[in-house]
């Protein structure tokens, strides 16, 4: 089984934000990126992809994709879609109820709150009421590491101070950090040595692009805490994936990376 752990269907709304013309230079995608049902799977299907995490998005100008619409996409395609839930940090007594909703009413598999779009480090007193309800939930909070790809401080992406400080607070919250963490790769991985519930998603990289620590962990002690993600449409399946076999994984980690840690972290098994 192959899961994509970050994944998005934007709307005209996310798809007209002016961070966003930065990443699609990046990617080679200035002409506008996809947006439809068929886009989406289609690019799964062309990969292999059995599963894709699905995640509304919310900012300090609120709602891009708002959960409701995530909730329809995952119910016109149930089988291949699971809903990742977002909330507004601005209202933290509305933002718990909202996440309590989607969770337990919508069927989302988790949370995710994006640092660089808040310009707030995930250590940030308004991040914290959603925290305890991911752990009342027993859900995993998702959340970005790294530098950005669009014109934003990268600031809040660095793990140490910001996400060190959340892990000690709340031991018993699974966090999932997406897109790797460059350049802060000797970060990622000591904090994912020290804390058992730390995990990391490939998400926004082409597997043949991963740093080599992060490739030698994922061979070794770390093949069980890192997922494959890809931040479609941004970068699609088929090319994160198509150099797969430089990775010199062995058929344990390989299952693990693609899909097993996944099933695992986000409890699909018992979702489907």
């Amino acid at each position: 089984m192959i899961i994509d752990a970050w994944a998005q269907q934007p709307n005209p709304t996310f798809a007209a934000q002016p961070w966003l013309a930065t990443l699609l230079r990046w990617t080679g995608q200035e002409d506008g990126i996809s947006t439809s049902d068929e886009d989406t799977l289609g690019a799964m299907d062309r990969a292999g992809v059995d599963l894709a995490l699905m995640a509304a998005w919310c900012g300090p100008q609120g709602m891009l994709v708002d959960n409701d619409e995530v909730a329809a996409l995952v119910a016109r395609h149930p089988d291949r879609l699971r809903g990742v839930a977002t909330a507004d940090l601005r209202d933290p007594v509305a933002a718990v109820r909202e996440v309590r909703r989607a969770v337990t009413e919508l069927g989302f598999v988790a949370v995710r709150v994006v640092p660089w779009l808040w310009d707030l480090p995930p250590n940030d007193r308004r991040y914290y009421p959603l925290y305890v309800a991911c752990v009342e939930l027993g859900v995993p909070l998702c959340t970005q590491i790294g530098h950005t790809g669009p014109l934003c401080r990268s600031e809040p992406g660095r793990p140490i101070p910001y996400l060190d400080d959340v892990l000690l607070d709340l031991p018993e919250l699974v966090v999932v950090g997406g897109h790797v963490g460059y350049p802060w790769i000797d970060e990622v991985l000591s904090l994912a040595t020290k804390y058992p519930n730390l995990y990391v998603d490939t998400s926004a990289y082409v597997v043949h692009r991963l740093p080599a620590p992060l490739v030698d962990y994922m061979r070794g002690r770390g093949r069980d805490r890192v997922l494959f993600g890809t931040n479609w449409p941004m970068l699609s399946p088929s090319r994160a994936l198509a150099r797969l076999d430089d990775l010199g994984l062995d058929d344990e980690a390989r299952a693990l990376f693609l899909g097993g840690n996944a099933e695992r972290v986000f409890g699909l098994a018992a979702a489907a």
